[in-house]
Order: C-alpha cells, then sequence, then structure tokens
C-alpha cells in the first residue's frame, strides 16, 4: 500500500506539472478542434481600470487607453478608484478618463462591480494599473465576441523586468502554451488581470474575496459562454522582481484562489462537458494539490528509505538546491527555489484563508510600480 501511495503521488505531480501539456498536445491531433470564429467589428467598448494608490502608474495607464487603436467616441474609460489615499482619482481627472469612481475601500472586486454599473458599453474589459496594452491590442481582444458563443476572451501579457532573481518567465510561457491549447479545444481554466474582456451581459458579480481570473472562466462555460485566450492581444506588465516576492505574490493570489476552489464551484462539473472537466481536474485540481503530494511522497519515501535511496535523494537534493538559490544566483539552483517557493506558496495560501479568511482589499506587490 505505501509502494502504491509513493508512486501514485509521484505519477500525479508528473502528470501536473508535464503531463497534462502532452495530453494536451495529443488531444489537439485526434480531436477536433472548436475554433473562434474571430472577425473585426467595433461594438463600443468601456476598458475599466481598477486602482488602490496608483499614482505613480495612472497616468501613463490612462494614457495608454486613450492611444488605443479603437474609435474615440466608442471607448468609454473608466477609473474605479478602490480607496485610495493618494493622488490616483486626481490625476486619473487630469488625465482624460471618461469616468473616475472615488468608491470607499471595498476590494478591487467591488470597484470593478461599481464600474461595470457605469459602463456604456457593449463590451466591458478590464485592464490593471500598471499594464501597458499594445496599440492593437483592444482591437484584437475584441474580435473573438464576433463568436457569438464567447462571453470572455483574456489576452497574453509578457512580463518585463527580468533582471532579478524570479523565474516567473519560464513558468509563464509554459502557462500560455496550456492556455492556448485549451482555448482552441473548449475553453481557459484560467485568465489574467492584465488584459481581458466580457460581454456585459455574461458579467457576473461574485464573492468580493474571489477574483475574476479564477472565477470567471469557469462561471462562463457554467452560464453557456466559451471563455477563450487571444494571444494576439498583448500586454505587458512588470514582473516582482524576486523569487521571495513572487511567493508573496501566489500566497496572496491562492488566499482568494481556495474559497473558489473549495466553495465557489470550481470543482462542480455540473455545467461542463467531458474535455473542459478534465482541464479543470488536471490543470487547476492537480495544479493547487501538489504541495501536499510532494509531502506525501516525501514521508512514503522516507518511510522506505532503503528501497528508495536515490529517489530520496532527488528529493532532498531538490530542497537543498533551492536553499542555496538563495544566495547563489545560478539559473538551476533559482529555477528549483523558484518551483518549491511558488509550490509551497499554494499551501500556504490556503493556510491563510483557513486560518483567517481573506481580505476584500489587496496593495500592490513590491516593485511591479
Amino acid at each position: 500500500m505505501l509502494r502504491a501511495v509513493l508512486y501514485a503521488s509521484l505519477a500525479l505531480i508528473a502528470y501536473a506539472q508535464a503531463g497534462y501539456g502532452a495530453l494536451l498536445a495529443l488531444l489537439a491531433r485526434v480531436l477536433p478542434a472548436r475554433p473562434v470564429r474571430r472577425a473585426p467589428i467595433e461594438p463600443r467598448v468601456t476598458l475599466v481600470i481598477a486602482a488602490h494608490d496608483e499614482e505613480v502608474v495612472i497616468e501613463r495607464k490612462v494614457a495608454n487607453a486613450l492611444a488605443l487603436d479603437w474609435p474615440r467616441e466608442r471607448l468609454q474609460v473608466i477609473v474605479a478608484s478602490d480607496g485610495s489615499t493618494d493622488r490616483t482619482v486626481e490625476l486619473a481627472r487630469a488625465a482624460g478618463a471618461d469616468l473616475v469612481l472615488d468608491l470607499p475601500r471595498g476590494g478591487k472586486i467591488r470597484a470593478q462591480d461599481a464600474a461595470v454599473r457605469a459602463a456604456t458599453g457593449e463590451i466591458v474589459a478590464f485592464s490593471d494599473a500598471n499594464a501597458l496594452w499594445e496599440p492593437d491590442a483592444l482591437r484584437e481582444l475584441v474580435t473573438a465576441f464576433a463568436d457569438p458563443q464567447v462571453g470572455y476572451a483574456c489576452g497574453q501579457v509578457t512580463f518585463v523586468n527580468e533582471a532579478g532573481t524570479n523565474q516567473e518567465g519560464v513558468y509563464w510561457r509554459y502557462e500560455m502554451w496550456l492556455r492556448e491549447m485549451e482555448s482552441d479545444l473548449a475553453s481557459v481554466t484560467g485568465g489574467n488581470g492584465a488584459i481581458y474582456a466580457t460581454r456585459r451581459e455574461a458579467y457576473v458579480e461574485v464573492d468580493p474575496i474571489m477574483g475574476h481570473d479564477l472565477s470567471f472562466p469557469f462561471r462562463m462555460v457554467k452560464n453557456g459562454w466559451r471563455a477563450v485566450y487571444v494571444p494576439q492581444a498583448r500586454a505587458t506588465e512588470k514582473m516582482v522582481p524576486s523569487i521571495e516576492g513572487e511567493f508573496a505574490r501566489k500566497r496572496r493570489m491562492m488566499s482568494h484562489g481556495w474559497p473558489i476552489v473549495l466553495r465557489g464551484g470550481l470543482l462542480d462539473p455540473r455545467g461542463y462537458d467531458a474535455r473542459y472537466a478534465l482541464f479543470v481536474a488536471s490543470h487547476r485540481a492537480l495544479r493547487y494539490a501538489t504541495p501536499f503530494l510532494h509531502l506525501i511522497a516525501l514521508a512514503a519515501t522516507i518511510a522506505r528509505w532503503r528501497r528508495h535511496k536515490l529517489l530520496l535523494a532527488a528529493q532532498l537534493g531538490l530542497l537543498a538546491a533551492a536553499a542555496a538559490g538563495g544566495r547563489v544566483r545560478a539559473r538551476p539552483l533559482l529555477l528549483a527555489r523558484y518551483y518549491v517557493m511558488t509550490t509551497a506558496s499554494l499551501a500556504a495560501g490556503l493556510y491563510d484563508w483557513l486560518r483567517h479568511g481573506t481580505p476584500a482589499g489587496w496593495d500592490a506587490p513590491e516593485g511591479t510600480r
């Protein structure tokens, strides 16, 4: 039994990290794709920028929004200030935003909800205050809504500022590839806050501690829409410079993510077809279970260490390399440290949520502005 537990945990880790990608590549060859019928359209669009104490970047962000390749008379730019205590509201108005909502602190989700209620666009797009869109990004993103089945579309964000120790760029490129495969076969299981949009009629108000990135795609699917990825819609965002900062960022994100997983309906397969149920189980449930699978594998290996000395050495070696990566900037050591710490952040986020709940408010990660 112990041997079965050991091999099963290792197999699940391998599948979650690499096997799922191989499976998607195989499915793309043997199953019919479900391409999105994209076409150039020009509906009225509202671009929502939720902001809390963003005086450093808000003027540049509004200017970036107004410079998009989109008819000005068909674009409404709303800045929803979530209890900002600096000059965010003043600077956003001076920069030319069409509407600036000076809201009490209630969290990003409630700020976005208020902006959507004030929106005049048929399509409502969303962006972070520190994300810069390429001039054609909105035009590319909106083409997905020419398909009447599409309710949600997210674009491609590229992280810049790779001068620090953070190895997020390596993981993120793989994540974007998985997202493209999922989108072609059915719908994506996750998005990003830098660049995404919904039909106004498809927008749903969720619990303020549950972010849109994880809650919107699966809810769209349950409501009869497709949630797709448009890699031609590009944005850039400044990356957290250190692995330790990335750990803190992902820990905070998962304190918002676990409520979605465990009580928000993500794991309830009702409303999913077989493909999407497989995607959610593989890309979300198993990925988030990875830290616990590692602990199970390590415990089982220690219990059978006489028979699995090399396996135990490999696991302890990974931990030692991660520890060394905190002192030595060698790429293999940094990759090991990134993997261990970001995997641990999944469990840390669950601990935070279970111990003291998750606040609706947020602050910008250090080094991203």
